[in-house]
């Protein structure tokens, strides 16, 4: 692994290894010149391959003949910022530093400097890390209206950062807090292609044909009260996990009594989500081209809002979180025509006739009976004072 240029004299030295480290001494007649080597050897854990919130940890080798100089090891992240390990523990010439936890936009080439003033050590080892990811790992909140359509999307980083690593992963649906969850699909990803199979049947969604490069994409074409939750994406890895997910929420309004409004009745007006809203948002019911007395809002974390009208109008039911209008939906109040309301008024009338008819027959059907219960009674007194007088007049 080595040679001498005949030329320069220079000893050239392949391959090194920590065994090649030592005092190196070259003689030229009367002239002698001594160098010393040092070899560093740099590893990283798992090879260089995370998934958010892994802590990678660096082993920096040093082999040189004593006496040890004294080092000051810096590490840089991909963005060239300078990075504090968490810890550094030094055995012998083994330096051991565990840096902080990751996130996907950590991905590319990091660089360890290690520095010595005695004797002058000034040497950056690169290597790379890969954090396998989304490129939008935090808590997404989505909003839709009944019958509408959704897309939920997740975008993969492993095209960027160019992860040559098979992985697989799944989408899972968790409608409640405690539930559990069930599964949508699931998907297998390598160098070469990238697969999904849907796994639910009961459950109606699209995986589009059509969607951006390294995305997992489902779609809701007519939006149900009850696909409301908590879509959770899982990248797994060699026996790791990383998700990142979606809350989809769903609004929807309705009237009670449905229908028409009758002259002189009142209806409540509901709107309503199918989760808790955060803080940050609220329901608002409002009149359109009303007063500011027609406006209605939700309480902090309500999900539900109701208005009592007793006139006909439009009304919109506005979903705003941050003074942001997220989605919107409309219900129009409308009155019940003439003849609805003589119906009304008749069915009433006629119903209020018919309750006093049934009582009267009633009445009527009660004395009756009263009547031929009296008369039976009656007859059968008769009769049994007849069988008594023919026996008084047979024994005579």
């Amino acid at each position: 692994r080595s040679e001498i240029e005949p030329n320069s004299k220079c000893l050239k030295v392949w391959d090194l290894r920590l065994s090649d480290a030592g005092n190196y001494t070259c003689e030229y007649g009367s002239h002698t010149v001594r160098i010393s080597l040092h070899v560093f050897n740099l590893t990283i854990s798992l090879n260089g391959h995370f998934l958010p919130n892994e802590v990678p940890e660096l082993i920096l080798m040093h082999n040189v003949s004593p006496p040890l100089p004294r080092l000051d090891i810096r590490v840089f992240n991909s963005n060239n910022n300078t990075v504090s390990p968490v810890s550094q523990d030094k055995i012998h010439q083994q330096y051991t530093l565990r840096l902080m936890q990751l996130k996907a936009m950590d991905s590319g080439t990091w660089r360890c400097h290690v520095h010595s003033d005695s004797p002058f050590i000034n040497q950056s080892i690169s290597f790379d890390i890969k954090v396998l990811g989304f490129q939008n790992p935090d808590l997404v909140r989505k909003y839709a209206t009944v019958d509408s359509s959704v897309t939920l999307s997740w975008c993969l980083n492993f095209q960027k950062i160019k992860w040559k690593e098979g992985f697989t992963g799944k989408l899972n649906l968790k409608q409640e807090e405690n539930a559990s969850a069930y599964e949508l699909l699931d998907f297998n990803v390598t160098a070469q292609k990238q697969h999904e199979t849907k796994k639910s049947r009961h459950f109606q969604f699209e995986i589009p044909e059509r969607k951006p490069e390294s995305t997992i994409e489902v779609k809701l074409p007519k939006v149900h009260f009850n696909h409301s939750g908590q879509y959770e994406c899982q990248l797994a890895y060699n026996g790791r996990y990383t998700q990142s997910n979606i809350e989809l929420v769903v609004m929807k309004v309705s009237a009670n009594p449905a229908g028409p409004l009758t002259r002189g009745a009142e209806m409540t007006l509901i709107c309503q989500v199918s989760r808790p809203l955060p803080s940050n948002a609220h329901l608002r019911w409002e009149r359109v081209n009303g007063t500011q007395m027609d406006i209605k809002k939700s309480k902090q974390h309500e999900a539900k809002v109701e208005v009592k009208v007793s006139s006909a109008g439009l009304w919109n039911c506005d979903l705003i979180e941050d003074n942001d209008k997220k989605i919107s939906l409309h219900y129009s109040v409308e009155e019940a025509p003439i003849w609805v309301r003589y119906l009304a008024t008749g069915v009433t009338i006629g119903g209020s006739m018919l309750v006093v008819g049934f009582a009267c027959l009633g009445v009527i059907i009660g004395i009756t009976w009263q009547r031929r219960r009296q008369r039976a009674k009656r007859m059968a007194q008769a009769r049994q004072y007849l069988r008594e007088n023919k026996r008084c007049q047979c024994q005579q």
